[in-house]
């Protein structure tokens, strides 16, 4: 356990700026909006502003099994950490990493076989799926006319048989059993312990949730508080009874995501403007203009462009190309270049192809690592959600910043990988060739050969003989260790090898 924080927040300059905790179904994810938008939204603020110094937690009711299912069915981002199961299941990210000691936290005096004698006394009791049983939470149906008299006689049971354990009864139906250590907010105080202990308690921890077994988030002490406009009454009865007086919850205007971000910005706790507010993505000249931003609003304006939500014009076309260098090229798994400004170019003509369907690209995990004094070098994910469902290429961006104009950025070579399982079923054309490629297996390049027009940009702090740098880049939970080497320039070509090689889990 504390080794998988450490990894986290040794990427951090110190303790994260902000952590988010929030709940997933009619939370973070909206379900009576096919369009995803507010959660589309709050992706490209987290990726763009939030994603290299805060962190994100997902805690659901969802077993692993559900969970998984939800991430394909809805543009979500992936956590830093998921707390599932009611708060009896915590994982660090993309590989789900269990965490052991909160399991062997939640086995004291915790009898499975005994719960499960008691509550086969109960017909009012219908149980879940498979899938929802889990090693610390047993849940069932329930009616919501017979729930309040079941759970009185459950915990009577429960207190005759020496058993300490609690029930937690939410949505109108939903009756989970725990272990009384376990839940949405011993989870989330379990994890601030960890952050205390290793002196990287998150500046501000903001939780959010919709249903009664969010309640225990709000409970914790010196936690900012969001219940989204569309809470159901049994949480914003706990609310009067127990914390109406707490000027650090509020009750948003606004649905799921969009209530997130509302309390973003209600109390202060940074920027809340997410770049799929904006209609000029491609001006490039905010505050915010960093890399991470520069990308995210480069592929909102490619999915805009394809929805025929922007004009169509010649104007937008080079807005687009204005991000990127001339020479600039992009390269395929195959390792054959084409030119970045021929790649839009040939999206003119797809204009609104995929209008009136569905079509979504987000951008997750962005990763930007400054390697010399004007480049960066930025990794993520792109994700697309269509009618055949979501795909997902694994990416790599150069961009260069341009002198005598801070914050303004321009991309010269990109490097895309179809993740494992997630490669389109089909594909835009103009794509085929230039940012897609075939389905493999992901491995970073072994070396990104930029071709020689890319030698003649003014990029003084890379054109020197033999210059070694060393950055470190985070992939969550294995950190790694990017060595790069810049070559002697010629009049050929500049190459850029980069090895890299997985730092020792001890």
């Amino acid at each position: 356990m504390k080794l998988l924080l450490c990894r986290k927040m040794d990427c951090l300059d110190g303790p994260a700026r902000l952590m988010i905790v929030s709940d997933l179904d009619h939370t973070m994810v909206d379900h009576h909006d096919s369009e995803n938008t507010s959660l589309l939204r709050f992706n490209a603020l987290w990726e763009s502003l939030y994603r290299h110094d805060s962190l994100l937690v997902f805690s659901t009711g969802r077993s692993p099994t559900l969970y998984k299912q939800l991430r394909k069915e809805k543009p979500m981002l992936t956590p830093d950490i998921t707390i599932m199961s009611v708060g009896s299941e915590i994982t660090y990210g993309n590989l789900m990493v269990p965490d052991n000691g909160w399991v062997d936290l939640l086995n004291q005096n915790w009898d499975k076989s005994v719960i499960l004698e008691e509550t086969s006394k109960f017909p009012q009791l219908t149980a879940q799926a498979a899938t929802e049983q889990r090693p610390h939470k047993i849940s069932y149906y329930v009616d919501k006319e017979h729930a309040q008299e079941v759970i009185r006689s459950l915990s009577d049971a429960f207190q005759r048989r020496g058993l300490d354990v609690k029930i937690i009864y939410s949505g109108g139906m939903d009756l989970d059993i725990l272990p009384q250590g376990a839940g949405k907010g011993q989870a989330l105080a379990y994890l601030l312990s960890k952050f205390k202990a290793e002196s990287k308690l998150p500046v501000n921890t903001l939780v959010c949730g919709d249903s009664g077994n969010d309640a225990e988030l709000f409970s914790i002490p010196d936690v900012y508080g969001v219940m989204v406009s569309n809470a159901q009454e049994e949480l914003l009865q706990w609310h009067a009874e127990n914390a109406k007086d707490n000027k650090k919850i509020i009750h948003a205007t606004q649905r799921c995501a969009a209530g997130i971000i509302e309390a973003i910005g209600h109390f202060g706790l940074g920027p809340n403007a997410s770049p799929r507010d904006g209609l000029d993505l491609l001006s490039c000249k905010t505050d915010n203009s960093t890399p991470a931003n520069i990308v995210v609003n480069f592929f909102i304006a490619y999915e805009r462009w394809l929805r025929a939500e922007v004009e169509k014009s010649e104007s937008f076309i080079q807005s687009l190309k204005g991000i990127l260098e001339p020479t600039g090229v992009a390269v395929h798994a195959s390792g054959v270049e084409h030119s970045l400004h021929e790649c839009i170019e040939l999206l003119g003509p797809c204009y609104g192809d995929k209008q009136g369907k569905v079509f979504r690209v987000w951008l997750d995990r962005v990763f930007a690592s400054k390697i010399g004094s004007d480049v960066w070098l930025v990794k993520f994910d792109k994700r697309e959600l269509t009618d055949d469902g979501q795909n997902c290429c694994l990416t790599t961006v150069l961009l260069y910043s341009k002198h005598g104009n801070p914050g303004s950025f321009s991309l010269v070579h990109l490097h895309q990988t179809w993740l494992e399982g997630f490669a389109a079923k089909t594909q835009i054309p103009v794509f085929n060739q230039c940012f897609c490629t075939k389905a493999t297996k992901y491995t970073w390049p072994e070396s990104i050969i930029i071709n020689n027009t890319i030698a003649k940009l003014h990029l003084p702090a890379l054109i020197s003989s033999k210059m070694k740098i060393m950055a470190t880049v985070f992939s969550w939970p294995i950190a790694t260790l990017l060595h790069m080497e810049f070559c002697s320039v010629t009049s050929d070509y500049l190459a850029i090898q980069t090895r890299f090689s997985e730092a020792d889990d001890h």
